[in-house]
């Protein structure tokens, strides 16, 4: 078994796009997008990054900063990297949990969709992707609605042979 950490967090956009917000490869009309070259979806961001802490094959940075020059903005086309290098480090994931910290947009009315996204991403049930979501009482900037902050622990298990 592996265990990592992962986590992101993005800004929203202050002027008007045609971006959408996405979490967790679902969609958001309640808030505007983030910024960043990709769609900015710091949920499945945080996701990667607890993958290349079990992989220690980064994605995020120079593998999805190429990605983005090719057109790629798609945050799930980063996952889908990563879990092919998990799949060749000899893992697979088995849990998932995600705590999202912001004012905006509101998460409850959509954690059993990303959750279900999410899995079948992964290739989990979503009955092992567990989301939880905060204020953080706006104590700071995501809490006050500029962003959203994410972090996740993602545990991984040894594929046998």
């Amino acid at each position: 078994m592996r265990v990592s950490i992962g986590q992101d967090s993005h800004r929203f956009e202050t002027q008007k796009t045609d971006k959408k917000c996405i979490l967790g490869g679902v969609a958001f009309d309640t808030a505007p997008a983030f910024e960043a070259n990709s769609d900015g979806d710091v949920v499945i961001h945080a996701v990667v990054n607890a993958i290349s802490g079990i992989t220690c094959r980064n994605i995020l940075g120079k593998r999805a900063d190429e990605m983005c020059q090719a057109g790629i903005t798609d945050s799930r086309e980063y996952l889908k990297e990563a879990m092919k290098d998990m799949a060749e480090c000899g893992f697979r994931p088995v849990h998932l949990s995600i705590t999202i910290e912001g004012k905006r947009p509101a998460i409850s009315p959509k954690v059993e969709e990303m959750r279900i996204s999410l899995g079948e991403q992964m290739g989990m049930s979503a009955n092992c992707v567990g989301i939880t979501a905060t204020t953080g009482e706006g104590l700071t900037d995501f809490g006050r609605g500029l962003g959203v902050s994410v972090f996740c622990i993602l545990t991984a298990e040894e594929i046998g042979e």
